[in-house]
């Protein structure tokens, strides 16, 4: 069955795309990239996304065309999933790259695209019964700079530490930042529970500004539930009395095992889960 992806606003067959070896985002990884759950059509915590999109798009410096409104965006989204069939479920990447140039010289600073889409099984979506196993990746570390948070298209930390954990048979890993504290997993945020207490990294430690971290973060304060924003320590994550991973596709996820920690505690995981994450729109 053909596979259509959104390129710059046109449905094409996804075999006839190409890019130039002068592509700036295959050269440098020149760009950043959006992952989004659509269910039913729309797309899960698209005002978030949406705040993030055009964050980064200012702090990359593209030129914003006056067309690429919040609006056209999801539109464009509704439209590829509508041709691949995907509207019921559906995990989408927007892709976003500046064109041609060399290293000094790009030609132009308009932010290309590409949205891709795949459907999605209802088994993606909940709180994993069994826990997620997973470990510290040690054999990189994440600068913690006004570029971190961005999901950038130069993901190599990210790629290696990925192929890593599957090589060792794990869920997801966390990654360090310079300061040999956590910044967060391969696909994921990290939050832990200590002393009742829900702590996630702060970006100012390196972690990807995540949506789903957005939107639980704002749905604790709402709520008076005690959270922060800090520095969270290997030693943290060992001793806390929960940890759960957050991302916009799965939601929130318990995790069960970290190196030789097991953690047999999940109640605050589940409340999170069906109080805010389950239902989110």
């Amino acid at each position: 069955m053909t596979e259509y992806i959104n390129w710059n606003g046109k449905i094409v067959d996804k075999n006839t795309f190409h890019i130039s070896p002068d592509n700036r985002s295959f050269r440098y990884g020149d760009g950043f990239f959006e992952t989004m759950k659509v269910v039913k059509g729309n797309i899960l915590l698209a005002a978030f996304h949406i705040a993030r999109f055009f964050s980064s798009l200012e702090l990359l410096s593209f030129n914003i065309p006056a067309v690429l409104t919040p609006e056209f965006i999801t539109g464009e989204v509704q439209k590829l999933v509508i041709k691949n069939n995907h509207s019921a479920l559906a995990r989408v990447r927007l892709m976003v790259y500046r064109g041609d140039g060399g290293l000094y010289d790009p030609e132009n600073h308009h932010p290309n695209f590409i949205i891709q889409s795949w459907a999605l099984s209802d088994t993606n979506e909940g709180l994993l019964t069994n826990g997620l196993d997973i470990d510290i990746y040690t054999e990189a570390r994440k600068s913690s700079d006004a570029f971190s948070m961005i999901k950038s298209n130069n993901y190599l930390q990210y790629a290696m530490a990925a192929l890593w954990a599957k090589k060792n048979k794990l869920n997801d890993c966390l990654l360090l930042n310079a300061y040999e504290n956590i910044c967060d997993s391969t696909i994921a945020n990290i939050f832990i529970v200590e002393n009742n207490v829900i702590k996630t990294p702060a970006i100012a430690e390196g972690c990807v500004a995540g949506v789903a971290r957005a939107y639980l973060l704002e749905c604790c304060k709402k709520n008076r539930i005690t959270v922060e924003e800090t520095t969270v320590t290997p030693t943290d994550v060992l001793y806390a009395s929960e940890a759960f991973l957050t991302n916009a596709i799965a939601g929130i996820k318990w995790v069960k095992h970290l190196g030789g920690r097991n953690y047999s505690d999940s109640s605050v995981t589940l409340q999170l889960h069906n109080d805010y994450m389950k239902n989110r729109k």
